[in-house]
């Protein structure tokens, strides 16, 4: 019998999802934003759960996370996917706009194909947005790793008005911040002097709540999942409105 030439459940695109082993969130928040023929192939970056995190500790992390992309994107081009979706970001964000782009390089150069990244998918959600120049900026991460994401919204003309890094304390820990929590650091965050809010670190529940932070506050609430997950459609020419997830996922297409 010949095979026919598409999957028969991706039969408009087979992503390959790669994050860390100890994120919870990426995965069930991608499946939820999934239309029809599209499929999620998760492939985890095998990490051991650091615990007492500090600045230090969270940035060599960040570097073993680093070390174990290959591995797992060599075993996710088993698959024969069509797109890479990177479902990790702190990784992305340090050393600025040029370490990202080789970082981006590496992936197109061992795989073949594309990829989208949430440092620039968030880059990318802000120019279809329009008029976005000064953010404010939620993390779960430490200091030294706000330092590279405000560095890297700098490289492409952001200003970082103001940030909270939540100060996780393990990876797992991340997954386990409450909406009151979030709620709250929106709130300390929000003001008339930024243009939208923008939150990183991809095992941070934040893709249903954004909807709702945006009407709250009346401005753009970016969570990194969804504008990472929104980006890999439309560079695949999939525009179909997702309810639940804001307005990128409803009608905004790449600028």
């Amino acid at each position: 019998m010949q095979p026919s030439h598409r999957d028969a459940l991706g039969w408009r695109r087979v992503f390959a999802v790669f994050g860390p082993s100890t994120n919870t969130i990426v995965e069930p928040e991608f499946a939820a934003m999934r239309p029809a023929g599209v499929t999620n192939q998760y492939r985890d970056l095998y990490i051991e759960n650091a615990k007492a995190l500090s600045d230090e500790a969270f940035m060599a992390g960040a570097e073993l996370i680093d070390a174990a992309v290959e591995q797992a994107l060599r075993t996710a081009m088993t698959a024969e996917p069509d797109y890479y979706v990177m479902g990790v970001s702190a990784i992305s964000f340090i050393g600025g706009a040029p370490a990202c782009e080789r970082l981006l390089q590496r992936i197109r150069d061992l795989t073949g194909k594309d990829v989208s990244v949430g440092s620039m998918s968030c880059v990318e959600a802000m120019k279809a947005y329009g008029n976005i120049r000064r953010i404010a900026v939620l993390s779960p991460y430490y200091p030294a790793a706000n330092a590279h994401v405000k560095h890297f919204f700098s490289d492409h003309g952001l200003s970082t008005v103001r940030d909270l890094p939540l100060r996780c304390t393990s990876w797992t820990n991340i997954s386990r911040v409450t909406e009151r929590q979030i709620a709250d650091a929106l709130k300390q965050l929000d003001g008339d002097d930024i243009d939208a809010i923008v939150q990183v670190g991809t095992n941070l529940q934040m893709a249903r709540m954004a909807p709702y932070a945006e009407a709250f506050l009346g401005k753009p609430v970016i969570a990194i999942n969804t504008a990472t997950y929104w980006h890999a459609l439309r560079r695949n020419g999939i525009r179909d409105a997702v309810d639940g997830f804001g307005s990128l996922l409803q009608h905004m297409d790449l600028a």
